[in-house]
């Protein structure tokens, strides 16, 4: 928490320091509803209002949200930490040229699929597969944990439920409000060493401070994970999810409105490890998205000093000494 102090009092001087700039128009990015999604946009809301001048809107969003505002808005201006393969309208809005993809902004890409805890993987081995699951549904404690409504992992996981007939077999799904209670939910199985089954994804503080192990259930299908992504897709069939491209991309038309901050944003990205420690510092320390961007900040100035062009690591030199 000293650290967390300092870097506030550091942040603190950089935001008086530089009030008086107004180098770009207003922006707006979006607060996708997950931890490291909220952090990416925490990181860059700061950097854009401090270093570039500009007046940042951060609106609360949704994948499916996010996409659905693009397609019939051209708003928000930028989409933070778009989980592109699992998002099946995104290549096309990049040939309509609603979107501009700017950014692999999880470095190493992301990873999605369907958990078990280490300790019920080492005590029941054959729950690692689909079959022996639905063998036992008791064991996994009849319910599969499912991502919040929204998410674009709602959609496709339902659909891969309906197509394994999961709730035939005596499987409930059991759908989280927020990717809190999602987080807690593990946690708590963690606590008590209880059974857990269900959907989770990485780079997240999670998976790194709670070790899970990975369910097979399938190959991944292209079509059918196509189809999967769609509320209203006829032959839902099951796929596994597919190594995952994780971007930002902004809006049409943004790049030529505001290069100089469509340039840093083209520079933001996170390794998965960085993006684990900072998230895992959060979850430790109970801390806001807002605070673990200071944290990221102090610590990792080699990261981000290069994501900025001169004059912004002028403005913010307060803070990269």
């Amino acid at each position: 928490m000293k650290k967390l102090v300092t870097g506030a009092a550091f942040v603190a001087a950089s935001m008086s320091a530089n009030a008086a700039y107004a180098d770009c128009g207003e922006i707006s990015i979006t607060e996708m509803n997950w931890a490291s999604s909220a952090v990416v946009t925490a990181v860059s809301a700061f950097l854009m209002e401090q270093g570039y001048g500009c007046t940042v809107q951060k609106v609360p969003s949704s994948t499916v949200t996010a996409i659905t505002s693009i397609t019939e808005t051209g708003e928000p201006d930028i989409l933070t930490e778009v989980w592109a393969n699992s998002t099946p309208s995104y290549p096309g809005l990049l040939e309509e040229g609603k979107l501009v993809e700017l950014a692999d902004v999880l470095s190493d890409g992301g990873v999605e699929a369907w958990w078990i805890p280490a300790y019920l993987a080492e005590s029941n081995p054959e729950l690692t597969t689909w079959e022996g699951i639905m063998a036992n549904p008791a064991a996994v404690g009849g319910k599969f944990h499912d991502c919040p409504s929204g998410w674009a992992c709602d959609i496709i996981n339902n659909n891969n439920l309906i197509a394994l007939d999961a709730e035939a077999g005596g499987l409930e799904r059991f759908q989280h409000g927020s990717g809190e209670t999602l987080q807690t939910s593990i946690a708590a199985a963690y606590a008590d060493e209880a059974p857990w089954f269900g959907y989770y994804w990485a780079p997240t503080a999670v998976l790194g401070k709670y070790p899970m192990v990975a369910v097979t259930v399938g190959d991944y299908d292209a079509d059918a994970h196509t189809c999967n992504g769609t509320v209203d897709c006829e032959s839902p069939t099951y796929s596994a999810y597919p190594a995952s491209k994780v971007v930002t991309a902004v809006a049409g038309g943004f790049s030529e409105r505001e290069p100089e901050v469509a340039a840093l944003m083209a520079n933001v990205s996170f390794t998965n490890a960085q993006m684990g420690e900072v998230l895992a510092w959060r979850l430790d320390n109970n801390a806001s998205y807002d605070e673990a961007a200071v944290y990221f900040l102090t610590n990792y100035k080699d990261v981000w000093a290069d994501w900025l062009n001169d004059d912004a690591k002028s403005k913010l030199s307060a803070i990269l000494q």
